[in-house]
């Protein structure tokens, strides 16, 4: 259980490190982020590519140490409910650009929680992996990352309504 608790966080991290460094240096194919956020409702798209990127980045590498896990899960979980939540449109499977993917990179985070980052972690290595982990820490950082999710969307709603009375007239 121990080593499936390191891969695990490893495999979570290593795919936001992927899924971040697309907006932030347009690798793995990630050109034309801006343009996409831009179309979604997250303008200016430029800054908010940045700004998804920068937390990602920083969730991952809370996650693939294990340190102070659960604000990394929140900041992973806040910034994949945005993601699902402007993918959902498209259905759930990411084939048709659902919300599959952005929903489980949320879910894995949400799990680790839960479980704890083991104990080949530096939360456990201070002491602090039984205290910040259970059902209760998993409720909590569900709640702070959904918190943290509400002012993206709200204002993305704004900038659609805008967008749709604007065509209308």
């Amino acid at each position: 259980m121990e080593l499936g608790l390191l891969l695990l966080r490893l495999l979570l991290a290593a795919l936001l490190i992927g899924h971040s460094t697309q907006k932030l240096f347009g690798w793995f194919g990630g050109t034309g982020t801006a343009q996409i956020f831009d179309t979604w409702g997250f303008t200016p798209g430029a800054r908010m590519v940045v700004l998804a990127g920068a937390l990602e980045l920083a969730g991952a590498v809370s996650i693939a140490a294990g340190f102070l896990l659960p604000g990394g899960a929140a900041v992973v979980i806040g910034t994949m409910i945005v993601a699902s939540v402007a993918t959902a449109p498209n259905g759930f499977w990411a084939q048709r650009g659902g919300c599959e993917v952005p929903f489980c990179y949320g879910a894995l985070a949400l799990i680790l929680t839960v479980t704890g980052p083991g104990p080949w972690s530096v939360d456990h290595a201070l002491g602090l992996s039984t205290g910040l982990s259970g059902p209760l820490w998993g409720l909590i950082v569900l709640l702070v990352g959904s918190a943290a999710a509400l002012p993206p969307l709200y204002r993305r709603r704004r900038v659609l309504k805008a967008r749709a009375q604007s065509t209308a007239r």
